[in-house]
């Protein structure tokens, strides 16, 4: 499994635990397990460092789909050591496949504000 399709992976995973699906037997196997456990893991720090870097929007009213994106994005800046440029790279462009025409820009302003503000 390449890390496009772990992400892709941990994008369905976390989408189906902000929609309440039981994840309490989510093992963490393989790159895409990791990246779920640990944004859940996080997911306190994660969500309110998203509410911090943007700009009109909480949480709440984001599409499900760009939730779990900048959360996995936010993940991977704050808790491992994946370039910044990949990491915004990829999430925009997961943005593009599965949300709406104008989350790509919003998921690169809100990673890009994340990146710029060190922890």
């Amino acid at each position: 499994m390449t890390k496009q399709d772990a992400r892709e992976r941990a994008l369905g995973l976390l989408y189906a635990a902000d929609a309440g699906a039981d994840t309490g037997s989510l093992e963490p196997t393989g790159r895409a397990g990791r990246l779920a456990v640990g944004v859940l893991g996080h997911l306190d720090e994660i969500d309110i460092i998203i509410n911090d870097h943007s700009t009109g929007w909480r949480l709440t009213r984001m599409p499900a789909v760009d939730r779990a994106i900048l959360r996995m994005g936010v993940y991977e800046l704050r808790y491992t050591d994946t370039p910044v440029g990949v990491v915004v790279s990829e999430a925009v462009e997961l943005a593009k496949r599965y949300s709406t025409a104008k989350s790509g820009s919003f998921i690169n302003a809100v990673l890009a504000n994340v990146a710029a503000d060190p922890p």
